[in-house]
């Protein structure tokens, strides 16, 4: 289903077996909850399914969530295309978006869901005034769905206002929660196979966690204690994948740029997109600095396209890829582009998705969120808070408040 080739030597002995201890000891805990939604989350899958009866009337979905509450959402909608329901996002206050959404829709057709693990987060209520504002809803109870924390202050607005919520764990961090109500949620409501998708992370769970397999701990180490690459590239070869490489950059910058005592520690996340990204960013990795690694996701089997056989007079050298398919022209450049790079003496990976669908799309979730987590045990730092980022939520609380 999913396989991971390595182009570069992975450490193994005591220390990796140490570092593979931390990360199953840091799952037993049950202090980080995201290790466990494969199995807890599938006790949301049936109040889903009925509740899902019972909005035959209802053509969209629109998330309204930032950061962790859409980026996981988002990228699963691309990955797999869309399904029964149409799912927007509202994940910016950004005017143009507000009113593309809002203007392209009928609210009695619609369901908001407002997910916001806090309960408080600026934007995401933010948006939801305005939201009451343009559709001045006389009743919450039919058109809104809430995710939230418990006993959070949008917990009680929803009691308040008969709508019907979810929870999230408490013990789940935003970026990763996509594989919880946050996620599941949505995509169960719009036609997603959401025991699939739990399912395939289950199997990611089991292959690392359960079964003793430490190639993604070793593969972590190489990241974190690489002497010179302290950026990671993950170079997608399908435009499908392209939300996938936001989910992936904030789960990493936001769990791996950290303080430790008097140090600053960081790996920083690069998204491309193949092969366009070849005709660009790849003359950086390529004769710039050699500060990076690089993992190429390709998908095996995809719906194609045939490269018709012909000749076109002053184009004739461009001949040698007809016959092909698109998809086999794509994974070629991906290849050619892995074996440059591999000879420039960079560390490169390949991961290989043979169908992408929900249960792979679940297990490459999981897989990253473990990396993740294992590349945070093995630089020493919190993986999970976020101090940086809510430093500039107080400073903008005290520039508006400032204002009045």
């Amino acid at each position: 289903m999913i396989t991971n080739s390595f182009y570069f030597n992975l450490a193994s002995g005591d220390e990796i077996e140490q570092y593979a201890k931390k990360v199953k000891d840091e799952y037993q805990s049950g202090k980080i909850g995201y290790y466990h939604l494969p199995d807890t989350s599938k006790t949301l899958i049936d109040d889903i399914k009925k509740y899902e009866a019972t909005i035959s009337d209802i053509k969209n979905i629109v998330l309204v969530g930032i950061g962790g509450s859409s980026l996981g959402v988002k990228a699963i909608k691309s990955m797999l295309g869309e399904k029964k329901r149409k799912l927007y996002f509202l994940d910016n206050v950004d005017t143009n978006t507000f009113n593309l959404v809002c203007n392209n829709i009928k609210f009695n057709q619609t369901i908001f869901i407002i997910s916001s693990k806090s309960g408080t987060t600026i934007e995401t209520i933010t948006l939801l005034k305005c939201i009451l504002n343009k559709f001045n809803p006389s009743d919450l109870s039919k058109n809104f769905i809430i995710i939230t924390d418990t006993d959070t202050p949008l917990e009680r607005f929803a009691i308040k206002n008969n709508i019907k919520f979810y929870n999230m764990p408490k013990n789940v961090g935003g970026r990763f929660s996509v594989l919880s109500a946050i996620g599941i949620v949505p995509l169960g409501l719009c036609g997603y196979d959401i025991n699939l998708l739990l399912d395939g992370a289950k199997v990611c769970q089991d292959r690392y966690i359960h079964n003793k397999n430490n190639e993604i701990i070793a593969k972590a180490y190489h990241y974190a204690t690489h002497r010179k690459a302290d950026i990671n590239v993950l170079f997608s070869y399908s435009d499908r994948l392209k939300d996938f490489n936001d989910w992936y950059v904030q789960l990493w910058a936001e769990s791996l740029g950290k303080k430790h005592e008097y140090k600053r520690i960081g790996r920083t996340p690069i998204g491309l997109i193949g092969s366009t990204d070849q005709h660009s960013f790849l003359q950086l990795i390529m004769d710039g600095v050699k500060d990076k690694t690089v993992t190429f996701i390709k998908i095996q089997n995809s719906d194609n396209i045939k490269i018709p056989n012909i000749s076109l007079d002053e184009l004739e050298a461009t001949d040698f890829v007809n016959n092909l398919n698109l998809n086999e022209l794509l994974n070629a450049q991906c290849d050619a582009t892995k074996m440059a790079l591999v000879q420039e003496g960079l560390s490169v990976d390949t991961i290989t998705i043979k169908h992408l669908n929900e249960y792979s799309t679940g297990y490459l979730i999981y897989y990253y969120e473990l990396l993740t987590s294992a590349t945070g045990i093995v630089l020493d730092i919190n993986t999970y808070d976020q101090p940086g980022v809510e430093i500039g939520k107080r400073i903008l609380k005290t520039i508006i408040k400032a204002r009045d």
